[in-house]
């Protein structure tokens, strides 16, 4: 099996079949890369992508969650440490620098490390040598460095949030995943194939999408993108009873996308429609309040009070 059939990408539109040409070009390098684009657009599936079609693809693909990780396991959580580096350090760990070996390391969400995270990664990425913490030995990064981002970081840099030495290192290659909206071609396959995968996840194997919801899908513009459309479909196969998927089981922003000439459900009140309006928002952008503000129209402050106003988490 190759290994653009282990990892498909979905590349029925232009600019989805232009990024794969991208890939399979950039895979046998071994420059660090930039990848960019709105959260859900597949930056982390074109990542795996480029190391499933290189020479790579056979050693670790490690990924690292930056907006996750506590500022302070940064250091032992890429470099490692040895044992007596601090409390609770009883033995020596190996860090995903040195545990990636000739692999891919990907750092997600590269721009929520904090100034001090930022000064250690810049150092990986300039010198490629680290010392695992409490210990002298110089060790060598053999793994190629990606870094994912949803954020603008020369606007990052402008505001002195993020380093402008580390985003040159950064900025050699740079490739920007476009929004699903963008990629209007792609939509109908790639939600046939999460739909695929889901029916077998939740053992409905002949849920399908109805005429109906394929023109809803093609008319809505997917603001949280991929993932927005995995956790609607997932919502749907989940609760139906395993045949047509019909646009009354997809929440009312996407049955909005139809227009008003066709009756779908029951008719509801504004509170109702606002209420599941910002909830499938919320959902669709992992909880991100900014971005969830932008995308509703609204500011941080009132999606604040909203979200305790309804109850949502």
């Amino acid at each position: 099996m190759s290994s653009a059939e282990r990892l498909p990408w979905i590349a029925e539109d232009p600019v989805s079949k232009r990024l794969l040409e991208i890939a399979r070009k950039v895979s046998e390098a071994s420059t660090t890369l930039l990848i960019t684009g709105e959260s859900g657009t597949g930056k982390d599936h074109f990542a795996r992508l480029v190391h499933e079609l290189g020479p790579r693809r056979d050693a670790p693909f490690l990924k690292i969650d930056c907006a996750s990780l506590p500022p302070h396991l940064v250091e032992s959580e890429l470099f490692g440490h040895e044992r007596g580096a601090f409390t609770g350090a009883v033995e020596r760990k190996l860090g995903r620098l040195e545990m990636a070996g000739a692999g891919t390391i990907v750092l997600d969400e590269v721009a929520a490390l904090d100034a001090g995270g930022q000064g250690k990664l810049l150092r990986v990425v300039q010198e490629r040598v680290f010392e695992r913490l409490g210990g002298t030995e110089s060790l060598r990064i053999e793994a190629r460095l990606m870094a994912l981002t949803n954020a603008n970081l020369q606007a990052a840099v402008a505001a002195g949030r993020f380093r402008e030495d580390l985003y040159f290192r950064l900025n050699v290659l740079t490739i920007a995943i476009p929004p699903l909206r963008e990629r209007g071609a792609d939509i109908l396959p790639l939600a046939e194939s999460l739909l695929g995968t889901l029916r077998m996840v939740h053992g409905k194997p002949n849920a399908q999408l109805s005429e109906a919801t394929r023109r809803m899908f093609g008319a809505y513009a997917w603001p949280g993108n991929i993932r927005e459309m995995r956790n609607v479909l997932e919502r749907a196969v989940l609760f139906s009873d395993g045949g047509l998927l019909e646009p009354g089981d997809f929440p009312e922003s996407l049955r909005a996308a139809l227009g008003g000439g066709v009756m779908l459900g029951r008719l509801r009140s504004l509170e109702e429609i606002e209420r599941e309006a910002i909830a499938a928002t919320l959902e669709a952008t992992r909880y991100g309040i900014s971005k969830s503000a932008e995308i509703l129209g609204i500011s941080r402050k009132t999606l604040l009070e909203k979200r305790k106003k309804f109850g949502l988490k």
